[in-house]
């Protein structure tokens, strides 16, 4: 499961290395973007910084997370990688409009209510699987979870697709990758917890 992470300054200086190379118009429109991040918690209804294709190219914009779910029921805002592509309401946004989330960390709380942060020590930051549909008000987002690897399992049994940064544009472009990565095992995580972040003080 995904319900909240964290973008800041990092998250923005990654973000703004990947989408360099464009052409100068995308590029500037996709900075523009950028400079609009500040260090903040993003929770499931809120605007926030993603990556997606544009003519081609790696393209950053904001959308919205989570779809709107029915009836006036609560925002779908996590969507499971084994079954999303058997959901109507998922696969033709898996199969067209996938896009990826960058984030400094991403929290989870275990079964005592203890907030755990997720992140990599190998990666300044880490990019999280999603794809998005279009609505009335904009672009909607969902984040991709799939089963704990044992860097998570302690604390939950779910957790983002996390991905290598290499594969940043096979999961946005090239489709006939797109079955393996909903399959792949994220890599380990570092993990802290709000208590362990207390008692350094």
């Amino acid at each position: 499961m995904c319900g909240r992470y964290y973008v800041d300054d990092e998250t923005a200086r990654e973000i703004e290395k990947l989408v360099r190379q464009m052409d100068e118009r995308k590029r500037r429109e996709s900075l523009q973007a950028v400079s609009r991040i500040v260090a903040q918690d993003i929770y499931p209804g809120k605007d926030a910084p993603v990556l997606s294709e544009k003519d081609g190219s790696i393209y950053c914009g904001w959308q919205h997370w989570g779809f709107p779910g029915f009836e006036g029921k609560k925002l779908i805002f996590n969507a499971r990688c084994e079954s999303a592509l058997e959901k109507p309401m998922f696969r033709d946004s898996i199969l067209h409009r996938r896009i990826v989330i960058p984030a400094s960390w991403f929290y989870e709380w275990n079964p005592r209510k203890e907030k755990n942060i997720f992140y990599r020590n190998d990666m300044p930051i880490l990019f999280m699987a999603g794809f998005c549909r279009r609505y009335e008000d904009g672009e909607h987002f969902v984040i991709l979870t799939t089963a704990a690897n044992v860097s998570m399992e302690p604390v939950h049994d779910r957790m983002p697709l996390v991905l290598e940064q290499q594969e940043i544009t096979e999961w946005m472009l090239d489709n006939t990758k797109t079955e393996s990565i909903l399959h792949k095992t994220p890599c380990l995580l570092e993990r802290k917890t709000d208590y362990e972040q207390l008692s350094l003080f």
